[in-house]
């Protein structure tokens, strides 16, 4: 049967009109646009995209100049597939050097407390030992990657340090004075984990890590 113009014109419409319909308006106007694109490719978009860095820390004091100089892209992904192609690559945590930082960050989002998302934010820390630190971080991706944890607009993304002694996950969040969300996510955190109760949780603000330079000495909530 041949397909005429106006069926073709139709069957565009609606196509656009299920797109709209099944993505989120309160997502922004450009992350729309590249979700229609995924979906019209038969991809599977995620709602944001994100980049995996990596960090080889060289041990002694840290300077903003030499850690930003350190910090390196790895790749970024938008859809489910991407990211299946990207971590299957990636090196296993247990494979990597200490002290080595692994980020996954939203993009446009620098893993630095000094960048402009980041600045006002903190992060909420656990130390695992190294023989488990591996299923953590991948339940942690998998649940920031899916949009699973609460007040997820808040996140900005998390780190995997890799330690001499341990190996520590963080969560980084935009607004450190806003309790209500910070305990959130912390529940969050734990819920999706199902995090042991023997493990404590930490928060640090940015700021004060500018102050002490540390990113995990001297928290100031501990649960």
């Amino acid at each position: 049967m041949e397909v005429t113009p106006e069926k073709k014109e139709l069957d565009n419409k609606n196509t656009n009109n299920t797109q709209s319909l099944i993505i989120d308006p309160s997502i922004a106007a450009e992350d729309r646009e590249r979700i229609a694109v995924d979906l019209k490719a038969g991809l599977h978009p995620l709602k944001n995209k994100f980049v995996f860095w990596y960090t080889r820390r060289t041990p002694g004091v840290r300077t903003q100049t030499s850690y930003e100089d350190n910090i390196k892209k790895i790749v970024d992904f938008s859809t489910v597939e991407g990211f299946w192609v990207c971590y299957c690559h990636l090196a296993r945590p247990s494979a990597l050097p200490s002290p080595t930082d692994l980020h996954l960050f939203k993009e446009g989002i620098r893993p630095l407390w000094e960048d402009a998302a980041n600045c006002h934010g903190g992060k909420w820390i656990i130390r695992f030992k190294k023989a488990v630190s591996g299923r953590f971080w991948e339940d942690l991706v998998l649940a920031l990657v899916g949009d699973q944890l609460d007040y997820s607009d808040n996140i900005c993304g998390a780190v995997l340090s890799i330690r001499f002694n341990e190996d520590i996950l963080s969560v980084w969040n935009r607004n450190a004075s806003d309790q209500q969300a910070v305990m959130a996510l912390r529940d969050s955190i734990k819920r999706h984990l199902k995090l042991p109760g023997g493990y404590v949780m930490e928060y640090k603000a940015h700021d004060a890590s500018l102050r002490d330079n540390s990113s995990y000495r001297n928290t100031w909530i501990r649960s």
